[in-house]
Protein backbone atom coordinates (compact mmCIF):
# COMPACT_ATOMS: atom_id res chain seq x y z
CA UNK A 1 0.00 0.00 0.00
CA UNK A 2 1.02 3.62 -1.01
CA UNK A 3 -0.19 5.47 1.87
CA UNK A 4 1.08 8.55 -0.18
CA UNK A 5 -0.55 7.64 -3.13
CA UNK A 6 -3.87 7.32 -1.75
CA UNK A 7 -3.11 10.21 -0.29
CA UNK A 8 -2.59 12.44 -3.63
CA UNK A 9 -5.76 10.86 -5.63
CA UNK A 10 -7.51 11.99 -2.86
CA UNK A 11 -6.38 15.54 -2.77
CA UNK A 12 -6.47 15.64 -6.76
CA UNK A 13 -10.06 14.54 -6.76
CA UNK A 14 -10.74 17.46 -4.83
CA UNK A 15 -8.94 20.05 -7.34
CA UNK A 16 -10.23 18.75 -10.06
CA UNK A 17 -13.44 19.07 -8.99
CA UNK A 18 -13.27 22.86 -7.72
CA UNK A 19 -13.69 22.12 -4.00
CA UNK A 20 -10.57 22.24 -2.55
CA UNK A 21 -11.07 24.45 0.16
CA UNK A 22 -7.78 27.18 1.38
CA UNK A 23 -7.89 28.86 4.17
CA UNK A 24 -7.52 32.55 4.44
CA UNK A 25 -5.48 33.65 6.84
CA UNK A 26 -7.27 36.27 8.36
CA UNK A 27 -6.75 39.12 11.26
CA UNK A 28 -9.99 40.73 12.66
CA UNK A 29 -9.62 44.09 13.86
CA UNK A 30 -11.43 44.74 17.18
CA UNK A 31 -13.64 47.66 17.37
CA UNK A 32 -13.63 47.76 13.34
CA UNK A 33 -15.90 44.76 12.44
CA UNK A 34 -15.86 43.84 9.84
CA UNK A 35 -12.86 44.95 8.92
CA UNK A 36 -9.87 42.40 8.96
CA UNK A 37 -6.09 42.19 7.75
CA UNK A 38 -5.86 39.39 4.91
CA UNK A 39 -2.33 38.02 5.43
CA UNK A 40 -1.56 36.70 2.08
CA UNK A 41 1.14 34.17 1.10
CA UNK A 42 3.51 35.97 0.06
CA UNK A 43 4.16 38.03 3.35
CA UNK A 44 2.26 40.89 2.70
CA UNK A 45 -0.68 42.42 3.76
CA UNK A 46 -4.26 43.75 2.95
CA UNK A 47 -7.38 45.29 4.77
CA UNK A 48 -10.46 43.52 3.54
CA UNK A 49 -14.16 43.12 4.80
CA UNK A 50 -15.44 40.15 6.26
CA UNK A 51 -19.01 39.19 4.50
CA UNK A 52 -19.18 35.47 5.45
CA UNK A 53 -18.42 35.56 9.28
CA UNK A 54 -20.27 34.13 11.85
CA UNK A 55 -20.76 36.68 14.26
CA UNK A 56 -23.65 37.84 13.39
CA UNK A 57 -24.14 40.82 15.65
CA UNK A 58 -20.59 41.78 16.35
CA UNK A 59 -20.84 40.64 19.88
CA UNK A 60 -17.16 39.61 19.40
CA UNK A 61 -16.13 43.54 20.13
CA UNK A 62 -18.91 44.49 22.73
CA UNK A 63 -17.41 46.07 25.92
CA UNK A 64 -19.35 44.30 28.39
CA UNK A 65 -18.39 40.94 27.02
CA UNK A 66 -14.45 41.97 26.50
CA UNK A 67 -14.46 43.22 30.07
CA UNK A 68 -16.18 40.43 31.72
CA UNK A 69 -13.27 37.88 30.09
CA UNK A 70 -10.49 40.11 31.16
CA UNK A 71 -11.90 39.79 34.63
CA UNK A 72 -12.48 36.14 34.27
CA UNK A 73 -8.79 35.41 33.35
CA UNK A 74 -7.47 37.75 35.41
CA UNK A 75 -9.41 35.71 38.25
CA UNK A 76 -8.19 32.31 36.98
CA UNK A 77 -6.05 32.02 34.49
CA UNK A 78 -6.50 30.52 31.48
CA UNK A 79 -7.91 27.03 31.07
CA UNK A 80 -10.70 25.33 33.16
CA UNK A 81 -8.22 22.74 34.11
CA UNK A 82 -9.94 19.80 33.26
CA UNK A 83 -13.55 17.62 32.22
CA UNK A 84 -16.61 18.86 33.88
CA UNK A 85 -16.56 16.27 36.13
CA UNK A 86 -12.85 16.69 37.27
CA UNK A 87 -11.94 20.16 38.54
CA UNK A 88 -13.67 21.60 35.46
CA UNK A 89 -16.61 22.95 36.48
CA UNK A 90 -16.37 26.67 37.78
CA UNK A 91 -18.62 29.59 38.77
CA UNK A 92 -18.61 30.82 35.19
CA UNK A 93 -19.71 27.57 34.14
CA UNK A 94 -22.62 27.66 36.05
CA UNK A 95 -23.61 31.46 36.21
CA UNK A 96 -23.68 30.65 31.84
CA UNK A 97 -26.10 27.15 32.37
CA UNK A 98 -27.80 29.55 34.29
CA UNK A 99 -28.80 32.40 32.16
CA UNK A 100 -29.17 29.84 29.04
CA UNK A 101 -31.64 27.80 31.31
CA UNK A 102 -33.77 30.97 31.86
CA UNK A 103 -33.29 32.22 28.22
CA UNK A 104 -35.13 29.48 26.63
CA UNK A 105 -37.79 28.62 30.08
CA UNK A 106 -36.26 26.02 30.66
CA UNK A 107 -35.29 23.90 33.59
CA UNK A 108 -31.58 23.93 32.97
CA UNK A 109 -28.58 23.41 30.49
CA UNK A 110 -25.94 22.30 29.54
CA UNK A 111 -22.62 23.37 27.81
CA UNK A 112 -20.40 21.90 25.09
CA UNK A 113 -17.24 23.25 23.85
CA UNK A 114 -19.32 23.86 20.09
CA UNK A 115 -22.75 23.33 18.98
CA UNK A 116 -21.41 20.89 16.55
CA UNK A 117 -20.62 18.23 19.97
CA UNK A 118 -23.86 18.85 21.74
CA UNK A 119 -25.57 17.83 18.85
CA UNK A 120 -23.53 14.53 18.39
CA UNK A 121 -23.37 14.14 21.76
CA UNK A 122 -26.58 14.36 22.44
CA UNK A 123 -28.33 12.17 19.80
CA UNK A 124 -26.27 9.72 19.60
CA UNK A 125 -26.77 9.60 23.64
CA UNK A 126 -30.63 9.72 23.44
CA UNK A 127 -31.16 5.66 22.63
CA UNK A 128 -28.99 5.07 25.56
CA UNK A 129 -31.94 6.06 27.44
CA UNK A 130 -34.97 5.49 25.16
CA UNK A 131 -34.35 1.96 24.48
CA UNK A 132 -35.46 1.09 20.86
CA UNK A 133 -36.08 5.00 19.81
CA UNK A 134 -36.58 5.70 16.13
CA UNK A 135 -35.43 9.38 15.34
CA UNK A 136 -37.36 11.63 12.49
CA UNK A 137 -34.19 13.85 10.76
CA UNK A 138 -34.99 16.55 8.25
CA UNK A 139 -33.46 15.84 5.44
CA UNK A 140 -31.63 18.84 5.42
CA UNK A 141 -30.05 18.73 9.12
CA UNK A 142 -26.70 19.86 10.13
CA UNK A 143 -23.64 17.04 9.25
CA UNK A 144 -23.41 17.29 13.51
CA UNK A 145 -27.12 16.25 13.70
CA UNK A 146 -26.86 13.99 10.77
CA UNK A 147 -23.31 12.20 12.42
CA UNK A 148 -25.50 12.05 16.03
CA UNK A 149 -27.85 9.93 14.47
CA UNK A 150 -25.82 7.95 12.64
CA UNK A 151 -23.17 7.05 15.63
CA UNK A 152 -26.61 6.25 17.85
CA UNK A 153 -26.63 2.65 16.64
CA UNK A 154 -30.98 2.83 16.97
CA UNK A 155 -33.41 2.93 13.74
CA UNK A 156 -33.55 5.99 11.95
CA UNK A 157 -35.88 8.01 9.21
CA UNK A 158 -35.21 10.59 7.15
CA UNK A 159 -37.87 13.01 5.97
CA UNK A 160 -37.99 15.34 3.48
CA UNK A 161 -37.15 18.84 4.00
CA UNK A 162 -39.91 20.42 5.69
CA UNK A 163 -42.08 17.64 4.44
CA UNK A 164 -44.64 17.68 6.97
CA UNK A 165 -46.85 15.42 5.46
CA UNK A 166 -44.19 13.06 4.43
CA UNK A 167 -42.92 13.09 8.64
CA UNK A 168 -46.92 12.28 9.24
CA UNK A 169 -46.31 9.07 7.26
CA UNK A 170 -43.37 8.03 7.97
CA UNK A 171 -44.39 8.46 12.06
CA UNK A 172 -47.70 6.33 11.32
CA UNK A 173 -46.17 3.58 9.64
CA UNK A 174 -44.21 2.97 13.03
CA UNK A 175 -45.23 1.12 16.38
CA UNK A 176 -47.28 3.81 18.25
CA UNK A 177 -45.46 2.44 21.44
CA UNK A 178 -42.08 2.74 19.92
CA UNK A 179 -40.35 5.83 21.69
CA UNK A 180 -39.81 9.00 19.41
CA UNK A 181 -37.98 12.11 18.63
CA UNK A 182 -38.38 14.61 15.78
CA UNK A 183 -34.89 16.33 15.13
CA UNK A 184 -35.03 19.58 12.94
CA UNK A 185 -33.67 23.13 12.44
CA UNK A 186 -34.88 26.59 13.14
CA UNK A 187 -32.93 28.19 10.32
CA UNK A 188 -31.51 26.27 7.55
CA UNK A 189 -28.41 28.10 7.40
CA UNK A 190 -27.43 27.67 3.26
CA UNK A 191 -30.74 28.63 2.16
CA UNK A 192 -32.00 30.16 5.37
CA UNK A 193 -35.68 28.93 5.63
CA UNK A 194 -37.45 28.12 8.52
CA UNK A 195 -38.79 24.93 9.35
CA UNK A 196 -42.08 24.45 10.05
CA UNK A 197 -42.03 24.03 13.82
CA UNK A 198 -45.75 24.50 14.74
CA UNK A 199 -46.84 21.79 12.42
CA UNK A 200 -43.96 19.47 13.88
CA UNK A 201 -44.95 20.19 17.32
CA UNK A 202 -48.90 19.50 16.64
CA UNK A 203 -47.28 15.83 15.14
CA UNK A 204 -45.02 15.34 18.01
CA UNK A 205 -48.54 15.78 19.89
CA UNK A 206 -50.35 13.31 18.16
CA UNK A 207 -47.70 10.26 17.78
CA UNK A 208 -46.33 11.28 21.57
CA UNK A 209 -42.59 12.01 19.98
CA UNK A 210 -40.28 13.90 21.41
CA UNK A 211 -38.95 17.25 19.85
CA UNK A 212 -35.54 18.55 19.36
CA UNK A 213 -34.57 21.54 17.71
CA UNK A 214 -32.04 23.33 16.57
CA UNK A 215 -31.58 27.18 16.84
CA UNK A 216 -27.81 27.74 16.58
CA UNK A 217 -28.52 30.39 13.77
CA UNK A 218 -31.50 32.01 15.46
CA UNK A 219 -30.42 32.50 19.00
CA UNK A 220 -29.62 36.01 19.90
CA UNK A 221 -31.28 37.41 17.11
CA UNK A 222 -35.09 36.39 17.05
CA UNK A 223 -37.36 36.58 19.60
CA UNK A 224 -38.28 39.21 22.14
CA UNK A 225 -34.86 37.86 24.29
CA UNK A 226 -33.04 36.34 21.54
CA UNK A 227 -34.32 33.00 22.53
CA UNK A 228 -34.82 32.17 18.74
CA UNK A 229 -37.58 31.61 16.31
CA UNK A 230 -39.19 29.50 18.73
CA UNK A 231 -39.75 32.39 20.93
CA UNK A 232 -40.76 34.52 18.29
CA UNK A 233 -43.44 31.79 17.44
CA UNK A 234 -44.28 31.39 21.26
CA UNK A 235 -43.46 27.91 20.88
CA UNK A 236 -40.90 27.38 22.90
CA UNK A 237 -42.80 25.57 25.16
CA UNK A 238 -43.51 22.96 23.22
CA UNK A 239 -39.56 21.65 22.30
CA UNK A 240 -38.70 18.92 24.48
CA UNK A 241 -34.66 19.99 24.21
CA UNK A 242 -33.26 23.41 22.21
CA UNK A 243 -29.64 23.10 20.74
CA UNK A 244 -27.80 26.23 20.09
CA UNK A 245 -24.29 27.60 19.98
CA UNK A 246 -22.20 30.76 21.88
CA UNK A 247 -20.17 30.75 18.43
CA UNK A 248 -22.35 33.31 16.07
CA UNK A 249 -24.88 36.00 17.36
CA UNK A 250 -23.16 35.78 20.54
CA UNK A 251 -19.69 35.93 19.68
CA UNK A 252 -17.79 33.95 21.81
CA UNK A 253 -17.52 29.73 21.85
CA UNK A 254 -19.36 26.59 22.80
CA UNK A 255 -22.40 25.18 22.27
CA UNK A 256 -25.45 23.89 24.46
CA UNK A 257 -28.59 21.82 25.36
CA UNK A 258 -31.57 23.33 27.43
CA UNK A 259 -34.27 20.70 28.51
CA UNK A 260 -35.91 19.87 31.41
CA UNK A 261 -33.57 19.43 34.06
CA UNK A 262 -33.89 15.29 34.28
CA UNK A 263 -33.00 15.44 30.60
CA UNK A 264 -29.92 17.34 31.11
CA UNK A 265 -29.33 14.91 34.02
CA UNK A 266 -29.43 12.36 31.79
CA UNK A 267 -27.15 13.64 29.02
CA UNK A 268 -24.91 14.69 31.49
CA UNK A 269 -24.68 11.54 33.08
CA UNK A 270 -24.75 9.15 29.86
CA UNK A 271 -22.56 11.70 26.82
CA UNK A 272 -19.26 10.78 26.53
CA UNK A 273 -18.82 13.47 24.31
CA UNK A 274 -19.43 15.55 27.33
CA UNK A 275 -17.96 13.13 29.87
CA UNK A 276 -14.54 13.19 28.53
CA UNK A 277 -13.73 16.43 26.97
CA UNK A 278 -12.22 19.52 28.91
CA UNK A 279 -14.65 22.16 29.86
CA UNK A 280 -14.64 25.51 28.36
CA UNK A 281 -12.27 28.06 29.30
CA UNK A 282 -13.52 30.24 32.19
CA UNK A 283 -12.85 33.10 30.50
CA UNK A 284 -15.25 32.04 27.08
CA UNK A 285 -17.80 30.88 29.84
CA UNK A 286 -17.85 34.55 31.34
CA UNK A 287 -17.82 36.20 27.99
CA UNK A 288 -20.78 34.33 26.81
CA UNK A 289 -22.86 34.52 29.88
CA UNK A 290 -22.29 38.70 29.51
CA UNK A 291 -23.46 38.54 25.70
CA UNK A 292 -26.30 36.20 26.09
CA UNK A 293 -27.72 38.30 29.17
CA UNK A 294 -26.44 41.78 27.19
CA UNK A 295 -28.93 40.20 24.25
CA UNK A 296 -31.77 39.20 26.30
CA UNK A 297 -32.47 43.19 26.21
CA UNK A 298 -30.95 44.58 23.20
CA UNK A 299 -33.85 44.64 20.48
CA UNK A 300 -32.23 47.21 18.82
CA UNK A 301 -29.62 45.48 17.61
CA UNK A 302 -31.94 42.89 16.52
CA UNK A 303 -33.73 44.79 14.17
CA UNK A 304 -30.38 46.48 12.62
CA UNK A 305 -29.35 42.90 11.55
CA UNK A 306 -32.77 42.32 10.10
CA UNK A 307 -32.86 45.88 8.45
CA UNK A 308 -29.57 45.48 6.97
CA UNK A 309 -30.31 41.56 5.42
CA UNK A 310 -33.55 43.25 4.06
CA UNK A 311 -31.74 45.71 2.13
CA UNK A 312 -28.80 43.18 0.64
CA UNK A 313 -31.04 41.73 -0.77
CA UNK A 314 -33.47 44.22 -2.02
CA UNK A 315 -29.77 45.56 -4.09
CA UNK A 316 -29.03 42.39 -5.40
CA UNK A 317 -32.52 41.36 -6.26
CA UNK A 318 -32.77 44.67 -7.82
CA UNK A 319 -29.10 43.58 -10.06
CA UNK A 320 -31.10 40.12 -10.88
CA UNK A 321 -28.80 38.21 -9.35
CA UNK A 322 -30.51 34.96 -8.45
CA UNK A 323 -30.32 35.20 -4.65
CA UNK A 324 -32.55 32.83 -2.15
CA UNK A 325 -34.63 34.74 0.28
CA UNK A 326 -36.83 33.00 2.52
CA UNK A 327 -36.89 36.16 5.31
CA UNK A 328 -34.17 34.82 7.23
CA UNK A 329 -30.99 36.76 7.49
CA UNK A 330 -29.02 34.74 5.47
CA UNK A 331 -28.48 36.16 2.10
CA UNK A 332 -27.21 32.99 -0.83
CA UNK A 333 -26.15 33.78 -3.89
CA UNK A 334 -26.56 30.93 -6.75
CA UNK A 335 -23.48 30.19 -9.09
CA UNK A 336 -24.54 26.96 -9.38
CA UNK A 337 -20.56 25.74 -10.31
CA UNK A 338 -18.22 24.84 -8.43
CA UNK A 339 -14.73 26.36 -9.83
CA UNK A 340 -16.83 29.50 -10.79
CA UNK A 341 -18.04 29.83 -7.27
CA UNK A 342 -14.27 29.92 -5.96
CA UNK A 343 -13.50 32.28 -9.29
CA UNK A 344 -15.76 34.81 -7.85
CA UNK A 345 -14.89 34.17 -4.17
CA UNK A 346 -11.25 34.99 -5.33
CA UNK A 347 -11.85 37.40 -7.74
CA UNK A 348 -13.60 39.89 -5.19
CA UNK A 349 -10.99 38.83 -2.63
CA UNK A 350 -8.22 40.05 -4.86
CA UNK A 351 -10.14 42.56 -7.16
CA UNK A 352 -12.41 44.15 -4.14
CA UNK A 353 -11.08 43.13 -0.96
CA UNK A 354 -14.21 41.41 -0.19
CA UNK A 355 -13.90 38.03 1.98
CA UNK A 356 -16.63 35.57 1.38
CA UNK A 357 -16.20 32.05 1.63
CA UNK A 358 -17.20 29.56 -1.60
CA UNK A 359 -19.52 26.93 -0.55
CA UNK A 360 -19.79 23.92 -2.31
CA UNK A 361 -20.35 20.34 -2.47
CA UNK A 362 -21.11 18.85 0.23
CA UNK A 363 -22.38 21.17 2.22
CA UNK A 364 -24.82 22.33 -0.32
CA UNK A 365 -26.11 19.98 -3.28
CA UNK A 366 -24.11 19.81 -6.81
CA UNK A 367 -25.49 21.84 -8.87
CA UNK A 368 -26.58 24.80 -6.14
CA UNK A 369 -22.78 26.08 -5.06
CA UNK A 370 -23.01 29.75 -3.76
CA UNK A 371 -21.57 32.27 -2.38
CA UNK A 372 -23.46 33.29 1.24
CA UNK A 373 -23.73 36.18 2.68
CA UNK A 374 -24.23 37.61 6.16
CA UNK A 375 -25.01 41.13 6.71
CA UNK A 376 -24.47 42.24 10.06
CA UNK A 377 -25.35 46.00 12.08
CA UNK A 378 -21.83 46.31 11.84
CA UNK A 379 -21.99 46.42 8.04
CA UNK A 380 -22.37 50.11 7.14
CA UNK A 381 -23.78 51.72 3.81
CA UNK A 382 -19.96 52.19 2.81
CA UNK A 383 -18.97 48.78 3.12
CA UNK A 384 -22.93 47.37 1.38
CA UNK A 385 -22.33 49.98 -1.35
CA UNK A 386 -19.02 48.51 -2.04
CA UNK A 387 -20.30 44.92 -1.86
CA UNK A 388 -23.20 45.73 -4.37
CA UNK A 389 -20.91 47.58 -7.00
CA UNK A 390 -18.58 44.15 -6.73
CA UNK A 391 -20.81 41.38 -7.65
CA UNK A 392 -22.80 43.93 -10.23
CA UNK A 393 -19.15 44.37 -11.96
CA UNK A 394 -18.52 40.52 -11.74
CA UNK A 395 -21.76 39.58 -12.49
CA UNK A 396 -21.03 41.20 -16.01
CA UNK A 397 -17.75 40.16 -16.21
CA UNK A 398 -18.34 36.57 -16.24
CA UNK A 399 -21.07 36.83 -17.81
CA UNK A 400 -23.35 34.91 -15.36
CA UNK A 401 -27.04 35.09 -15.68
CA UNK A 402 -29.31 37.55 -14.48
CA UNK A 403 -32.77 35.49 -12.86
CA UNK A 404 -33.96 35.50 -9.32
CA UNK A 405 -34.54 32.53 -7.76
CA UNK A 406 -38.40 32.17 -6.04
CA UNK A 407 -38.53 31.59 -2.32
Amino acid sequence: MNYETKLDAALTRLHDEGRYRVFIDIEREMGNFPHATWRKEDGTERPVTIWCGNDYLGMGQHPEVLEAMHEAIDATGAGSGGTRNISGTTVYHKRLEAELADLHRKEAALLFTSAYIANDATLSTLPKLFPGLIIYSDALNHASMIEGVRRNGGAKRIFRHNDVEHLRELLAADDPAAPKLIAFESVYSMDGDFGPIEAICDLADEFNALTYIDEVHAVGMYGPRGAGVAERDGLMGRIDIINATLAKAYGVMGGYIAASAKMVDAIRSYAPGFIFTTSLAPALAAGAAASVRHLKTDQTLRDQHQTQAKILKTRLKGLGLPIIDHGSHIVPVIVGDPVHTKQLSDMLLDGYGIYVQPINFPTVPRGTERLRFTPSPVHGPKEMDALVKAMDELWSHCALNRAELSA
